[in-house]
C-alpha cells in the first residue's frame, strides 16, 4: 500500500471517527458533523475511502477489540470473567448495560461510520475508470456494508429466529444505504428495519460482492472472505444448506488448509488458513493503554492489563493433550498473575484473524449434521480434522453436541461465544437465549438525536 494512501487513509478516518480507546476519553463525534469521505473526486480518492473502512473497523470500536470481547463477556458464565476497571465491560459481563454506555455506544458509532464510508464509494464509483479496479471497489464496499449491518444486528437486536413464524418481524437496526453527503441528509430521521429486512440486505450485499470481488485480494476482502462471511450469516439464519455450501466451496480451495498448529494462526500473518484478518503492527496498538485484545486478554511480563481471565472449568472442557487447553491456556504472569488467560492474544502487533477455515469446517460438519447428509465430508470426519490437529483423541461418533461443544473449544475467544449461544437457543447462566437483557441497548445518544428511533425493551 502505497504511503500517500495510508495517509489520505488515516485523514479520512481521523475526520470521521474522533473516538480514543478509554471511557473516560471517548469523545464522540457530533451527529450534525458530516463524513470526510464525501469528497471523493478520484480512483485515488475512491482508493482511499476503501482503505480507510479497512482502517475504522480495525479499530478498538469493531474488530481491533469489541467485536470480539463483547460477544465473550455477554455469554460469560463458566467461561471467562471480567476482571477489569472499565464499567463498561463490566456493565456487559454483569448484563447490566445502561443506554450510555460507553463502548455499546462507540461500536453502534464506528459500524454506521464504515458503513457511511463505503455507501459514499458506491455513490461514487464512476470516478474509476478502470474496470477491475471499479469492480473490486464495488465489491469490497458492499461486503463492508453487508458485515456491518450483520454485526450489529446480531448485537442490538434478537436473534434470527427461523423456527418461529413472524418472529424476525421484530424490531432490528436501521438499514442505511444512502451516504451522508450533507447536514440535511444527516439529519433524516432513520427507523429500525425488522430483523427479517436487515438478514435480507445483507445476504444481498454479500451476494452482490461475491459477484464483484477477486479471487484473490491481498491482505483485503476477495471471494472467498465474503462466501465465508456469507456462510456466518445463512448458519445464523438456520439455512443450513445454504451455509454448507458455502463453506465447503471454501474448504474444497487448495489455496486454503487448517495450520499445523492452532497457536501457529496467531502467532503468524496471512496463514493459509485466515480467511480475512485485520492487519496490525505495533503502532497499531503500541501498549497497555491503547485499545487491543491482547491489551485485555494477556498477562505476561510487560505485556497486558489481563483484564478477562478465563474460568477453570472451561479449561476443563478441553480433552487431555488438546493444546488448545494445555497450551494457549495459561496461567498468568504479568498483571494478575496467577490466573488463566488465553494464548491466542500475547503480541500487541499481531494480526487479528476474523474468520478463517476451522469455522467452515465445524459449519460444514454441523449442517451436514442437521440435514443428515455428507457433502464434502462427514460431520465426523470434520470434527476430527480439528481436534486432530490440536492433539485430542479422535471421536468414534458424533453429535450435535460434540459439534456445539467442538465450535466453542475451537472458537474460544473469538468473539463468537453468545452468537453460537443464541442462535442454539442455549441459555448463559441464568439468561435465556433471548432475554432481554442479552441485546444492547440503542444508544442513548442516537435515541436524543432521533425521535423515530424505539429503544429495547427493558432499558429507560
Amino acid at each position: 500500500m502505497e504511503k500517500k494512501y495510508i495517509k489520505k487513509a488515516l485523514m479520512i478516518v481521523f475526520l470521521a471517527t474522533l473516538t480514543t480507546s478509554c471511557d473516560k476519553k471517548l469523545e464522540f463525534e457530533p451527529r450534525q458533523n458530516i463524513d470526510a469521505t464525501t469528497a471523493l473526486e478520484s480512483s485515488s480518492d475512491i482508493r482511499s475511502a476503501v482503505i480507510g473502512a479497512y482502517s475504522i473497523m480495525g479499530g478498538g470500536a469493531l474488530y481491533g477489540t469489541n467485536l470480539n470481547i463483547l460477544p465473550e463477556l455477554l455469554g460469560s458464565d463458566n467461561y471467562v470473567r471480567w476482571a477489569g476497571t472499565f464499567q463498561s465491560y463490566r456493565q456487559v459481563a454483569n448484563r447490566a448495560m445502561l443506554p450510555n454506555n460507553a463502548d455499546i455506544t462507540r461500536t453502534w458509532i464506528q459500524a454506521y461510520a464504515a458503513i457511511n464510508n463505503v455507501n459514499n464509494v458506491l455513490e461514487n464509483l464512476d470516478k474509476v475508470t478502470d474496470v477491475a479496479e471499479k469492480s473490486t471497489y464495488e465489491g469490497e464496499s458492499l461486503w463492508v456494508r453487508g458485515i456491518m449491518h450483520f454485526e450489529l444486528v446480531r448485537l442490538y437486536a434478537l436473534p434470527y429466529d427461523s423456527a418461529t413464524p413472524g418472529a424476525n418481524t421484530q424490531l432490528g437496526i436501521p438499514i442505511s444505504v444512502t451516504a451522508v453527503k450533507a447536514e440535511e441528509t444527516a439529519a433524516v430521521k432513520g427507523k429500525r428495519n425488522t430483523v427479517e429486512e436487515v438478514y435480507n440486505q445483507v445476504l444481498a450485499d454479500l451476494t452482490a460482492a461475491i459477484s464483484k470481488l477477486p479471487e484473490d485480494n491481498g491482505a483485503r476482502a476477495d471471494i472467498y472472505t465474503a462466501l465465508a462471511f456469507r456462510s456466518r450469516v445463512y448458519l445464523a439464519m438456520g439455512r443450513y444448506a445454504d451455509a454448507l455450501a458455502d463453506a465447503n466451496t471454501i474448504i474444497d480451495n487448495p489455496r486454503f488448509r487448517l495450520s499445523a498448529t492452532l497457536e501457529s494462526v496467531f502467532s503468524n500473518k496471512r496463514t493459509s488458513e485466515a480467511l480475512f484478518e485485520i492487519e496490525q503492527n505495533d503502532q497499531n496498538n503500541a501498549g497497555t493503554s491503547n485499545d487491543g485484545l491482547t491489551t485485555f486478554y494477556a498477562s505476561l511480563v510487560g505485556i497486558g492489563r489481563a483484564d478477562l481471565r478465563v474460568n477453570a472449568a472451561f479449561q476443563a472442557l478441553y480433552p487431555a493433550n488438546d493444546a488448545r487447553g494445555k497450551d494457549l491456556i495459561y496461567t498468568g504472569v504479568g498483571a494478575r498473575p496467577g490466573n488463566l488467560y488465553t494464548g491466542k492474544w500475547k503480541t500487541f502487533g499481531q494480526n487479528i484473524p476474523v474468520i478463517r477455515l476451522a469455522e467452515m469446517y465445524l459449519t460444514r460438519a454441523e449442517c451436514n449434521f442437521r440435514l443428515g447428509s455428507s457433502v464434502g465430508n462427514t460431520p465426523l470426519a470434520d470434527v476430527n480434522v480439528i481436534r486432530t490437529r490440536s492433539g485430542a483423541a479422535p471421536l468414534l461418533a458424533v453429535t450435535l453436541n460434540n459439534i456445539l461443544l467442538e465450535r466453542e473449544l475451537e472458537l474460544a475467544f473469538e468473539g463468537s461465544r453468545i452468537h453460537d449461544l443464541r442462535r442454539t437457543k442455549r441459555s448463559t447462566g441464568a439468561f435465556a437465549y433471548n432475554s432481554p437483557e442479552l441485546v444492547f441497548p440503542i444508544p442513548e445518544r442516537e435515541i436524543r438525536a432521533n425521535t423515530e428511533l424505539v429503544q429495547n425493551p427493558g432499558y429507560l
